[in-house]
């Protein structure tokens, strides 16, 4: 008999979870250290983001933790609203962090140097992060959480601070525009703020 589908997609949203959690600790480290070696607010503010997914992905590591041990229905719906929850509360967290980061940017205009981890780091990342939020997507289609589409979102947006990222240190590093990623980045606030609210808002009710 074919497997139930719920059940294969539930322990391959685990594998996910679990990849999104290793590479996020790997991002963290580099970003900061190759921030801080070569100045760059923004690629240090990227590795601090990656510490806030670590932790939503934890939080939702949990929540697919207890379903697969046969837990209730109930417990289930419990844990899927506190995970929706603090979810929630990491995408407002992100979109802290990023208007904070992408306006001491602005304000004080500080160049950073050029640097090829950084620019390679993002890359990757670009690469990597979209998959990962497809497959957690479609994993939470066919076993019903609300709480796993909401982290896929937030893998989808660390994606876009990718983008935001890799333009701007290349056009730091090609054309000396310094201002190209805390831009792109200030773009993608409202959506955050919006998730985040839509997710408290799914734990109220």
């Amino acid at each position: 008999m074919p497997a139930d589908p719920r059940r294969r997609w539930r322990r391959v949203a685990l594998w996910l979870v679990v990849v999104t959690m290793a590479y996020n600790v790997v991002e963290a480290g580099i970003a900061v250290t190759s921030g801080i070696l070569a100045g760059s607010i923004a690629l240090v503010g990227f590795g601090l983001d990656s510490v806030i997914e670590l932790a939503a992905a934890g939080a939702l590591l949990w929540r697919l933790t207890v379903e697969a041990r046969g837990a209730g229905h109930e417990a289930v719906e419990r844990s899927e609203r506190r995970v929706g929850r603090f979810i929630g509360v990491t995408f407002l967290a992100l979109a802290a962090y990023v208007l904070v980061v992408a306006l001491v940017a602005l304000v004080t205009g500080d160049q950073p140097g050029e640097s090829i981890i950084g620019i390679v780091l993002a890359a990757a990342s670009l690469v990597v992060m979209p998959l990962v939020a497809w497959g957690k997507l479609h994993a939470a289609a066919v076993i019903g959480s609300a709480s796993l589409r909401a982290e896929a979102k937030e893998t989808l947006a660390c994606a876009y601070l990718s983008l935001a990222l890799l333009l701007g240190l290349v056009a730091n590093a090609v054309a000396g525009l310094w201002w190209a990623d805390p831009a792109a980045a200030l773009l993608m606030v409202p959506w955050l703020v919006r998730e985040g609210i839509e997710g408290l808002r799914g734990e109220e009710g």
